[in-house]
Parts: structure tokens; C-alpha cells; sequence
């Protein structure tokens, strides 16, 4: 009786054990969202506390399975887009939309700065009524702060399809190439000096 009773409990120490991980996990949610090249978009997203991921990908298009060639063809109605996954207990997703605004041009049509083309348009994709409502009302403040028209689509999302591997973490990996120095880097450099003014704020 006591060993089947000892078998128990760690049978009992293990279920929990396994269990955990996956409770923490399932107090994440996630957001999709693109506003250029998601190399940029990544890089900026991965500055904010409470960002458990981000993972750079395809979607708002048709195409089943998409490749970085077929985007760059602009036959796919897919765009260049980031999913977000974060704790909403360390940042809310209104924050996260009123962020959007900081790392891209939404008022820009055809691309984002020297990136042209339909696959940089920029786009809030909703998971649920919620999420729709929430970027619906983050448009309507932002129209107040731009001076031209906001181009940003708010459409819902039908499936996120993951870029190639080569593409995730692409600032983090290539910090030195071309694009990186030039056009990132000084991004993330003005973004992190923001959110150290406004965390240094709220103390």
C-alpha cells in the first residue's frame, strides 16, 4: 500500500511538473501584424518588455504555403508580417497597437521607405472580435495624430504561414549586413532610447 501510494505522488509531482510549462504558456496571446520588411518589424517588437516572441511570416493572401520567391513575385496577396506572441499581464494589446504606429509609416502607399511593393503594405490582422475592436480603435486615434490618411488594412486572419528559417532573427544574426546597419539599426537604436524615456517615466 505505501509504494502504490509513493507511485502515486510522483506519478502526481510529475503530471505537474509536465503540466506548468504549458499553463505558463497558455496565459500568452498572440497578434499578427505588418508594417514593412519584417526584419524591421521583428527587431522592433523584440524591444518591448512583456514579448515572449516574434516570429517573421506570410499572410493576408490566398497562396497555400508561400515561399520568399513567390512574395517577392507579388502573386500572392500575402504581406510581410511579424506574430507577436506576449504576456498580457506584462503588456496589453492596446500597447502593442500603439506601437505599431512608432515602427513603420502608415501613411505611406506601395510599400514602407525604399521597400515597394503590395508584400509591405501595412496590416493589422484580427484574430477575434476583440482583437478587431481593439485595432479598429488604435486606427481611428492614430488618423488623429497623421496628417495624410492612414493606408493601414485591418483584415482578418485566415493563417499565418512562417517565413524560412533564414528570416527569423535576421537582425540579431546579421547586425553587420547592409540593410541591418543602414536601415535597422538606427530604428532600434531611436525605439530603445523611447521605451527607456517612458519605463523610466512610469518609475
Amino acid at each position: 500500500m505505501k509504494s502504490t501510494s509513493l507511485l502515486g505522488m510522483f506519478a502526481l509531482a510529475a503530471a505537474v511538473a509536465l503540466a506548468a510549462p504549458l499553463s505558463m504558456n497558455a496565459k500568452n496571446e498572440s497578434l499578427v501584424l505588418g508594417g514593412g520588411c519584417f526584419w524591421c518589424t521583428e527587431a522592433a517588437y523584440d524591444l518591448l518588455p512583456g514579448v515572449k516572441s516574434v516570429v517573421s511570416g506570410y499572410s493576408g493572401g490566398k497562396e497555400l504555403n508561400p515561399t520568399y520567391e513567390q512574395i517577392s513575385a507579388k502573386v500572392t496577396g500575402h504581406a510581410e508580417v511579424i506574430k507577436i506572441e506576449f504576456d498580457p499581464a506584462v503588456v496589453s494589446l492596446e500597447k502593442l497597437l500603439e506601437f505599431f504606429w512608432q515602427v513603420h509609416n502608415p501613411t505611406q502607399v506601395g510599400g514602407q521607405g525604399n521597400d515597394h511593393g503590395p508584400q509591405y503594405r501595412s496590416i493589422i490582422l484580427f484574430a477575434d472580435a476583440a482583437q478587431k475592436a481593439a485595432a479598429e480603435k488604435a486606427k481611428a486615434a492614430a488618423a488623429k495624430v497623421f496628417r495624410d490618411p492612414l493606408t493601414t488594412e485591418i483584415v482578418a486572419l485566415e493563417k499565418f504561414w512562417p517565413a524560412e528559417e533564414y528570416h527569423q532573427d535576421y537582425f540579431r544574426r546579421n547586425p553587420n549586413a547592409g540593410y541591418c546597419s543602414y536601415v535597422i539599426a538606427p530604428k532600434v537604436k531611436k525605439l530603445e532610447k523611447a521605451i527607456a524615456e517612458e519605463q523610466a517615466g512610469k518609475k
